[in-house]
């Protein structure tokens, strides 16, 4: 078995859209190979098709089709229920380039090995859910074959036996707001309370999300690094001419440099978006607020405000039309989304509760000023290169937007202050941590 092989999961990894996890497990597996170690990244795909086939490859990106929907409850209750008592087991996957995956490479980033078990994650999930067992996980190959340590880059129900397994817990949202998530949680709190058990060590990515996992999960804290994270900018979006970028922008969305305010992320409780669509309203600035983000899961109240806007509902005090001050956007790729975070006059990002807040670094490091609020992580990321609201003051909302669209030297001041706090965040800081991290085990 290699001594420098860290496995990841990719379960995140391999969302279509991905997730603000997908991104720190994109980052890891980016970070970990520039530390001079191996990756090895596993796979749970819908479907495997292996042997004389030819089609492994092929389906570790395969589009989602039915096949899961087609399978009748008790079915995958019983599968659920095998998979819980005699665990699964990865197979290699070759990977000789037939498989373009341009299009989709953050599904597909980089990796020394690729491993696949089919339906894994879900059938995990559904396993816990059945026996609150956690479901073992070999590779093929024997006793020495896979990765040397497993780093589990979200909640799993998953362990590989005969190495080190960390987890990573990014945050206790699911229990500090439970209002916020859809989660069973019972079922988190069980799986939460199990990683802290058998966890050879617990990871966590700020030092709010480390101090609510000793408290609530009763971990001893030396048990708990943090080791923060980081994000990697698009090539070419800091490099590009703002010129050339402002007509990018002008061009395919008709939004002028500097001419906007930008909100980005799921339309979920916890992005508080009814507040700050409320304040937005309410300061009568002109300024337009774009709003890239899918429906998540208990946005009705969430876009009560927002669609009569988008439906042009009515006019402002002095005449304008607002459905041209909110533009509303389900999805955009990272490469057009970042050149819309460096283009913004600010992003808005008063979020209810965060265990890291990565669009508060993203913002940051494309140097554009942020809006963030006083509670959970945010404070610890964006230092003092934020303006802090309280979340839950829309009035404190209204006029900290109104000091962004009206005063440019505190724009300047906050642009500055966060290329510096960004760097606290940099792939070297965040390598130099991993590797403390690794070394008491590989």
């Amino acid at each position: 078995m290699p001594t420098t092989s860290i496995g990841l999961d990719a379960f995140n990894i391999s969302m279509p859209r991905g997730t603000g996890i997908a991104t720190y497990a994109r980052n890891t597996n980016k970070v970990v190979r520039g530390l001079g170690r191996e990756t090895d990244l596993i796979y749970g795909p819908e479907g495997l098709a292996g042997g004389k086939t030819g089609l492994a490859e092929v389906s570790l990106f395969d589009a989602p089709s039915s096949r899961r929907r087609g399978l009748i409850w008790p079915v995958r209750q019983g599968m659920a229920l095998f998979s819980a008592l005699t665990g699964r087991t990865a197979v290699p996957i070759s990977s000789d380039g037939d498989v373009i995956t341009d299009h989709i490479a953050r599904q597909a980033p980089p990796a020394d090995r690729l491993w696949a078990s089919q339906d894994l994650f879900h059938t995990a999930n559904r396993a816990f859910g059945v026996t609150e067992r956690m479901t073992k996980l070999t590779f093929t190959g024997g006793a020495r074959a896979g990765p040397s340590l497993m780093h589990w880059t979200c909640p799993l129900p998953l362990h590989a036996p005969g190495r080190p397994n960390l987890y990573t817990l990014h945050d206790l949202v699911p229990l500090r707001l439970p209002f916020a998530t859809l989660d069973n949680k019972r079922k988190f709190l069980r799986l939460c309370q199990q990683i802290a058990r058998r966890a050879d060590q617990v990871v966590t990515v700020s030092e709010c999300s480390k101090r609510d996992l000793v408290r609530m999960l009763k971990i001893d804290e030396r048990r708990v690094t943090v080791t923060y994270q980081s994000v990697e900018t698009p090539h070419g979006v800091m490099t590009t001419p703002e010129s050339e970028l402002a007509a990018q922008i002008e061009g395919g969305l008709g939004l002028d440099w500097k001419g906007y305010f930008l909100f980005f992320g799921a339309i979920e409780p916890k992005k508080n978006l009814a507040r700050l669509v409320e304040a937005y309203l309410a300061s009568s600035v002109q300024c337009p607020l774009v709003i890239v983000g899918g429906k998540a899961w208990l946005e009705d109240e969430e876009l009560g405000l927002l669609t009569p806007q988008l439906a042009g509902g009515g006019k402002t005090a002095d005449g304008a039309d607002r459905g041209d001050r909110i533009r509303h956007f389900d999805f955009m790729p990272y490469s057009i989304l970042a050149r819309l975070i460096r283009g913004a006059r600010a992003v808005l990002a008063p979020f209810l509760y965060e265990g890291f807040g990565l669009p508060v670094l993203e913002t940051m490091l494309m140097g554009t000023p942020v809006l963030a609020s006083t509670t959970g992580s945010l404070p610890e990321v964006a230092g003092d290169a934020a303006l802090l609201v309280d979340p839950y003051d829309v009035d404190e909302i209204r006029e900290a937007i109104r000091i962004l669209d009206a005063d440019a030297d505190v724009r300047a001041e906050l642009a500055a202050r966060g290329l510096i706090q960004a760097q606290k965040f940099s792939e070297a800081a965040y390598g130099a941590r991993l590797a403390e991290l690794y070394k008491p085990f590989v």
